[in-house]
């Protein structure tokens, strides 16, 4: 390009030069007339005189071309070209390669983070998965102590009711047995020997109000402990008056405690006996 801006400067002064040189001569002036009779001679009309031509400039010499530096700038300039296009076709290619490594580079990570997703999803489901199965084995773990505690409540339940039914069983014998030694100790001679004692000991404790008469017969309630230590007395029936009753319960608080039979099974809590005085 260079060549070439420093060629055509000089062409186009050569060329130039050369078109003055070679000015075509100048023609010959030439005027054709006729020979008339002055009485021939009519006057012309007037014509207007036609405004001259005006001289065109002459077209600029063509410049004379050296061909070979023409072609050596062409050349240059092709070549300049060339090396342009190949500078503009590596750029495209390097940001095409730049573009091309981006996009991968980025599939890349598309695809690593998918994986990962995909690790992470999988984990998670691994883990709740695990999770069912734990809560599962959990539950049936309840379940099946759930049904053992119930098997044991139903067992311990069969067995206190035999051990209930047993100790009834042998309660009711014992109370049989007491109370057929009861029944045969109340017949016999001890029993009344207990009820002598119980009156004997109520009557030296009792003072016999005025209104008191002959044939005194009345039923006495007494509750005691263990030890014969009264706790409540109460006249049931009597055929004296409440003056009566109030002595007789007067002299079964002063008779505390009372006498226990000999025979143990002869023990009431809660005791009735007759008193008579007159006996």
């Amino acid at each position: 390009m260079a060549v070439l801006m420093h060629v055509l400067p000089a062409a186009s002064m050569l060329m130039a030069f050369d078109f003055s040189a070679r000015k075509p001569p100048p023609m010959p002036l030439v005027i054709k007339g006729t020979l008339v009779a002055d009485s021939t001679i009519v006057a012309p009309p007037r014509v207007e005189k036609p405004a001259p031509p005006v001289e065109q400039p002459a077209p600029p010499p063509e410049p004379v071309v050296d061909t070979e530096a023409v072609e050596q700038a062409r050349i240059a300039a092709e070549e300049e070209k060339r090396r342009q296009d190949a500078l503009v076709e590596q750029q495209r290619l390097e940001e095409m390669r730049r573009v091309q490594e981006a996009e991968a580079e980025r599939k890349r990570e598309e695809e690593a983070k998918r994986q990962r997703e995909a690790e992470e999803k999988r984990q998670r489901e691994d883990e709740a998965r695990r999770l069912r199965e734990e809560e599962a084995e959990l539950e049936r773990q309840r379940q099946q102590a759930e049904r053992e505690r119930l098997q044991e409540i139903e067992r311990q339940r069969l067995e206190n009711e035999r051990l209930r039914r047993e100790a009834e069983q042998a309660q009711f014998a014992d109370a049989v047995a007491q109370e057929d030694a009861r029944l045969q100790a109340m017949n016999s001679n001890e029993m009344a020997a207990y009820q002598f004692a119980l009156q004997q000991t109520v009557l030296r404790n009792w003072a016999r109000p005025a209104s008191a008469r002959a044939g005194l017969d009345c039923l006495v309630q007494v509750r005691q402990s263990a030890t014969g230590e009264v706790i409540s007395a109460n006249v049931v029936s009597c055929n004296g008056d409440a003056a009566v009753e109030r002595s007789i319960e007067a002299a079964v608080y002063k008779a505390s405690p009372l006498p226990l039979p000999e025979n143990a099974v002869l023990f009431d809590p809660n005791l009735r006996f007759r008193f008579i005085p007159e006996q």
